[in-house]
């Protein structure tokens, strides 16, 4: 489904930027709820499927309310989100969920492995992305695939982290998409 390197956008120009590309797909990780809609409504009318971070939007409580208006109204096609219950919900309601798993130390990976392993997202973003044998270890024992993203600013890490085993890569960095 998604192409190898999936634009993570932050700030308005960079969004109006990949507006002009070919991806299909792009990552909304900041912004705040009075934008949600009009940013949905015209990535669409540009044919993108547009996944944002619930975690991240300022002004929305992440919750069953927050997310239901989301999925039902502003129609996202998918979530990203560190929480379970943001995955659990969207699972639930037929949107594309993407954990985002941070590899802070071996507790926190395993922690969020048997996480991973209970509510079963449909994808697992795992940052920092540039560290291949996190990817493959994540891949294999989950058997989700994983998006490498974080700290990933240079063509040789997206393909390293690639070969390492990510299905896909997702970069605010301009230059990478």
């Amino acid at each position: 489904m998604f192409k190898r390197v999936i634009p993570a956008i932050r700030r308005m120009k960079d969004f109006e930027k990949v507006l002009k590309t070919d991806h299909e797909q792009i990552i909304y990780l900041e912004t705040r709820l009075s934008q949600v809609e009009v940013i949905v409504r015209y990535a669409k009318q540009h044919n993108k499927k547009v996944f944002m971070h619930a975690d991240l939007i300022q002004g929305l409580k992440p919750d069953e309310y927050g997310l239901e208006y989301l999925i039902h109204n502003v129609k996202v096609d998918g979530l990203v989100s560190t929480r379970a219950n943001v995955i659990d919900f969207a699972k639930k309601h037929k949107v594309i969920s993407i954990q985002r798993l941070f590899a802070l130390d071996s507790h926190a990976l395993e922690r969020n492995l048997k996480v991973s392993q209970k509510i079963q997202p449909d994808y697992i973003e795992v940052l920092p992305g540039i560290i291949p044998d996190f990817i493959k270890e994540i891949s294999e024992e989950t058997k989700i695939p994983v998006i490498a993203g974080g700290l990933i600013r240079t063509e040789e890490e997206v393909q390293h982290a690639l070969n390492g085993g990510a299905f896909a890569v997702t970069t605010s960095n301009r230059d990478l998409w």
